[in-house]
C-alpha cells in the first residue's frame, strides 16, 4: 500500500514521514495496522507541511508580478516577524556606528545622525534610528517592520537601508543621511529660492519613487511632502513606511484596514470613507504633495478644520492654484484629485508627463496645456460676460454681490484671480459659502485658460 502511494505526487513527503515513523517505532513490524498507522501519521504530516509552504508561496502571490520588477512582500504575512528581518536586512556590528547627535524624534525613539564604517573601512554618514529602552515585544516588532519593508526596496528615489542592530541594544534601524531633512521643512527655509524647473524635478523624484512602489504592488497609504527626504543634491527620496501595506491580488487592489489614524489632508476620499487605500489613493495624496512643494511648505487647507476639509472635498472644493504656479502644473493636481479613483493617472503616466516638462521648459509659461488626458468632468461653462450678479446666483450667494463689486471684483475675469485671502477679505467670513465660491472660481479659471490656450493656437 505505501509502495503504491509512494507512486504519486507526494513521494517525498510520505518517504520523509515512513522514515520518521520507522525512527520512532523500531522495530517496524509491517503489519496492516502498522501500514495504516504510519499512513495516518503521513497524511497529517503531508497536510501541514503544504499548509506551511501555501501560506509561504502566499506571500509571493498576492500581488501581480511585473516584469522586471520584483514583487513585494509583506512582514505581517510572517508567523514569526523577526524572519522578515533577517530575510530582508542584514545585521550590522553596532562598533562600527558612531552616533554624533539627536536630530529628532519618532514613534519609537530617537532619531540620531551619525557614522557607519562600513567593510572596506570607509566612513559614510548615516541616520539612526533607535528604539527607546523599556518597550515590549510588540513595539519592537513594529519597529523593526519598516526595515522589513525598507530592505526589500532599491531605487534611487527611495530611501535606502543600510542594516539593523538586534542583537544587542539599544535595536537600531541604519539608513542613509540626506543633507536636507523633509522637504516641507526644506522649502519652508528656502520660499522662493528655486525655480519652477528645479521645483518639477524635485517632484519628478517623488513620481519616479512611487512608481517603483507601484509596481511591487505595494501601497504607501502616508506620501506626504514630511516624509519625503531630500539629499544635498536636491534629489528626493520617498521615506516613512510605517503606515504601508501590500496590495491584494485584485482587480482593484485596495487595502482596507480597520481604523487607525489617517493623514486627512493627504488622503483620498474613499481612503477616508471606506479605509480603502490603493495607488490610486497615493496619487490623490501625490496631488497634494505637489500643491505642498509649488506653495513652498504651505499647509494643506490651512487652517480648515479636518471635518472641514472632508466636507469640502465631498463637495467638489479643490485646492486652488498656489501663487506662482504654472497652471499646467495645477492642472496636473486636478486630474490626481478627480473623485473617482479610476479616473486617476499613474503615477508612470505623471512620470512622463513631467518628463516632458523638463525637456521643454518653456512649456512651463504655457498656463494650460491640453497635452494631459482626460479633462474635469462637470466643470460648469459660464458664459465669459455673464454679470457678477448672475455668477453669484448661480452659486446661491447673492448676499454677497455688494462686498464684490466695491471692491472691485466687477467681472468673472477679474473673479477668477481672487484666492481664497481674496474672498475673506471683502467679508465672506462663513467657510461653506468661502468653499463654495473657491470651488466655482476654479471653474472659471480652467475656462478662461483653455479659452486663452485655445485662442493662442488658432
Amino acid at each position: 500500500h505505501v509502495c503504491n502511494v509512494a507512486r504519486q505526487e507526494a513521494l517525498p513527503d510520505i518517504v520523509h514521514c515512513v522514515c520518521n515513523v520507522a525512527r520512532q517505532e523500531a522495530p517496524l513490524h509491517l503489519t496492516s495496522s502498522t501500514v495504516s498507522l504510519s499512513w495516518s501519521r503521513c497524511q497529517s504530516f503531508i497536510k501541514a507541511k503544504r499548509k506551511s509552504d501555501d501560506k509561504r508561496r502566499d506571500r509571493f502571490q498576492n500581488v501581480l508580478p511585473v516584469p522586471g520588477i520584483k514583487t513585494y512582500v509583506d512582514p505581517d504575512t510572517y508567523e514569526d516577524p523577526t524572519q522578515a528581518v533577517h530575510e530582508f536586512t542584514k545585521e550590522i556590528d553596532p562598533s562600527r556606528i558612531r552616533i554624533e547627535r539627536v536630530i529628532g524624534a519618532g514613534e519609537f525613539g530617537e532619531v540620531c545622525s551619525g557614522r557607519l564604517r562600513t567593510p572596506g573601512e570607509k566612513e559614510i554618514p548615516v541616520a539612526i534610528k533607535t528604539l527607546k529602552g523599556g518597550y515590549v515585544e510588540r513595539q519592537r516588532r513594529d519597529f523593526l517592520r519598516e526595515a522589513s519593508i525598507m530592505g526589500q526596496f532599491d531605487d534611487p528615489n527611495i530611501i535606502r537601508l543600510e542594516g539593523v542592530v538586534t542583537k544587542s541594544r539599544p535595536v537600531m534601524i541604519v539608513v542613509e543621511y540626506m543633507e536636507n531633512g523633509s522637504l516641507d521643512s526644506f522649502l519652508r527655509h528656502h520660499d522662493g529660492h528655486f525655480t519652477v524647473v528645479q521645483l518639477v524635478g524635485m517632484l519628478h523624484g517623488v513620481a519616479s519613487g512611487m512608481t517603483y512602489l507601484s509596481d511591487m504592488g505595494y501601497v504607501h497609504r502616508d506620501l506626504a511632502a514630511r516624509n519625503i527626504l531630500v539629499d544635498e543634491g536636491l534629489v528626493c527620496k520617498v521615506s516613512d513606511f510605517g503606515l504601508s501595506r501590500v496590495l491584494e491580488d485584485h482587480p482593484e487592489p485596495a487595502y482596507n484596514t480597520m481604523g487607525g489614524k489617517i493623514p486627512i489632508r493627504w488622503t483620498a476620499p474613499e481612503a477616508i470613507t471606506y479605509r480603502k487605500f490603493s495607488s490610486a489613493s497615493d496619487v490623490w495624496s501625490y496631488g497634494i504633495v505637489m500643491w505642498e512643494v509649488m506653495s513652498y511648505g504651505e499647509r494643506p487647507y490651512w487652517e480648515m478644520s479636518n471635518q472641514d476639509v472632508i466636507l469640502s472635498i465631498q463637495e467638489g472644493y479643490r485646492l486652488p492654484v498656489p501663487m506662482g504656479c504654472p497652471g499646467v502644473l495645477h492642472q496636473l493636481m486636478l486630474h490626481c484629485w478627480q473623485k473617482e479613483r479610476g479616473q486617476r493617472p499613474h503615477f508612470n503616466s505623471v512620470v512622463s508627463f513631467l518628463d516632458k516638462l523638463i525637456r521643454n521648459p518653456t512649456s512651463l509659461l504655457t498656463l494650460v496645456d491640453n497635452s494631459f488626458p482626460e479633462s474635469l468632468e462637470d466643470m460648469p461653462d459660464y458664459p465669459p460676460f455673464i454679470s457678477i450678479g448672475d455668477w453669484l446666483d448661480s452659486i446661491k450667494m447673492s448676499q454677497y454681490k455688494n462686498q464684490f463689486l466695491a471692491a472691485g471684483f466687477t467681472t468673472l475675469d477679474s473673479v477668477s484671480t481672487m484666492s481664497i485671502e481674496d474672498i475673506r477679505r471683502i467679508g465672506v467670513s462663513l467657510i461653506g459659502h468661502q468653499r463654495r465660491m473657491v470651488s466655482s472660481i476654479q471653474s472659471l479659471r480652467l475656462q478662461f485658460l483653455t479659452v486663452q490656450h485655445n485662442g493662442f493656437h488658432n
